[in-house]
């Protein structure tokens, strides 16, 4: 190749790399634009695409996922099962909006599982199972899945129950002695609040909350007693109640409240002391007693099958 066949590549290359040159420019100096007006302004984008791509991916992707989930099982659910199920998400102090429908998502996704799982086990036979055993195992993960998230809820309503159960004669002490010593009742409630954390004292600051709102005392009580549904709390929102309608002494019923519930709260624990031979008892005779007569008559056996 001569110098004159020379000159027209050095001439195409040199306008190759002029035309990069201000494309990777124009290109920098577009990203810089962007980046300083990000700064300012927040993030600037010039099409729908890089708008959508700039939000989380759980409201891109989760959420919708999650939405038509829900909407299925609001669907197909029976009559009254979702009032039911929000119900026991407010006993459960769960407050979220949308916990009850990610609950239905999830009960949707767990049916959709425990069908996958007893076509895909009895069909195919994927873990080499046979007899009894091949029935049983699909039939147990299908219960678990099946069972699983109404037992959640359920595990969750008896624990905060059981808190406010266990917290309630504590806190009426506390009632007593703040007003007693002068205190008004809602006062006497905001110390109680700041003293003694736990879900009671949620409640009681929800309702501390509405009566400044403009509520009235006795509705503020009603509305704390059908979030809980605990008979203890009932009997404490009713005595309180009778004593405005009243004008009885709100720091004698407290008192008389308080003794009433810590006999309660006793009687509970020995309720449940005399229950735990009976619960005992199952795994005793199902777990315990075959491995000790193993234990003991296993030899024996051994020896009588020899001679």
């Amino acid at each position: 190749m001569g110098p004159a066949a020379l000159i027209p590549v050095l001439l195409l290359a040199t306008a190759v790399g002029a035309i990069v040159a201000v494309v990777v420019g124009g290109l920098t100096e577009r990203a810089e634009l962007r980046r300083s007006l990000r700064e300012v302004t927040g993030p600037v984008v010039d099409n729908d695409r890089d708008r959508e791509l700039l939000d989380p991916l759980r409201a891109r992707a989760i959420d919708p996922l999650l939405g038509s989930l829900s909407s299925l099982g609001r669907r197909f659910t029976p009559v009254g099962y979702v009032e039911k199920v929000r119900r026991k998400f407010t006993v459960a102090g769960m407050n979220d909006p949308s916990a009850v429908d990610r609950f239905l998502a999830v009960r949707v996704a767990t049916v959709v599982g425990a069908v996958f799982v007893v076509v895909l086990l009895l069909g195919s036979n994927l873990l080499g199972l046979t007899g009894m055993a091949r029935v049983a195992v699909p039939g147990l993960l299908a219960a678990v899945l099946l069972l699983g998230p109404d037992s959640w809820i359920n595990k969750q309503v008896e624990a905060r129950q059981r808190a406010i159960q266990s917290s309630l004669p504590d806190v009426l002490d506390l009632l007593v002695i703040s007003v007693e010593a002068g205190l008004g009742f809602e006062q006497a409630m905001d110390r109680v609040i700041h003293s003694v954390p736990g879900p009671l004292s949620d409640e009681f600051a929800r309702v501390l909350g509405e009566t400044r709102a403009g509520a009235a005392r006795a509705e503020a009580m009603r509305a704390m007693d059908a979030r809980c549904e605990v008979p203890e709390l009932r009997s404490f929102v009713m005595s309180i109640i009778q004593a405005d309608t009243f004008g009885v002494s709100i720091g004698r019923v407290l008192r008389s409240q308080a003794e009433e519930m810590r006999v309660k709260r006793r009687q509970l624990a020995e309720e449940r002391a005399q229950k735990a031979p009976v619960k005992m008892l199952i795994p005793m005779v199902f777990c315990i007693f075959p491995a000790l007569f193993a234990i003991i008559l296993g030899p024996a056996l051994i020896n009588i099958m020899s001679m």
